[in-house]
């Protein structure tokens, strides 16, 4: 008698597991996705950073959605622009004269989500995202944010990806 209960409750087990998704992201109605250019209105500019944020945020789509990214008219749009680049000193050492020990690198970014399905659970939103990456002072400063800049842009598609997507 044990055994079979203990056979059933392992294939309900398995037979609702089949409803979950990992991801955690809905995309139900949407096939289509439009991902504009973001420019970068930020007061310091760094060349490639609106190539590489756009880029990074398609990838991040197509990797984790079955979602096709189109030039014009999707059923989703992404479009905004980079508002704020940032390098400040942190972490000041304790001594007669302080000193930064690190830099932080502080990307801001304004997104408008246009969600064109009609009664669609999730709605379309305009907000901004910012994060920061940490890096210690000394060195190259190009090639420490060439590093600071791809793990800022990882954070903030992840966020931008779970505003737009996630079910929770």
């Amino acid at each position: 008698m044990k055994i079979k209960l203990f056979a059933l409750l392992i294939i309900a087990t398995l037979g609702s597991s089949c409803a979950y998704t990992f991801s955690g992201a809905s995309t139900e109605g949407l096939k289509t996705v439009t991902v504009r250019f973001f420019e970068n209105n930020a007061q310091l500019v760094v060349p490639t950073l609106s190539q590489q944020f756009t880029e990074a945020l398609k990838s991040r789509i197509r990797s984790q959605t079955k979602l096709s990214i189109t030039p014009n008219d999707g059923d989703a749009i992404f479009q905004g622009n980079i508002t704020g680049y940032d390098i400040r000193p942190v972490a000041l050492t304790s001594s007669a004269t302080p000193t930064a020990s690190n830099n932080r690198l502080t990307i801001t970014i304004a997104v408008k989500y246009i969600n064109n399905i009609k009664g669609h659970e999730k709605e379309s939103f305009e907000e901004s995202f910012t994060r920061y990456f940490n890096f210690p002072v000394g060195g190259s400063i190009q090639a420490l944010q060439a590093q600071a800049i791809e793990e800022i842009n990882k954070q903030l598609t992840e966020d931008i990806f779970n505003r737009a997507f996630a079910q929770w």
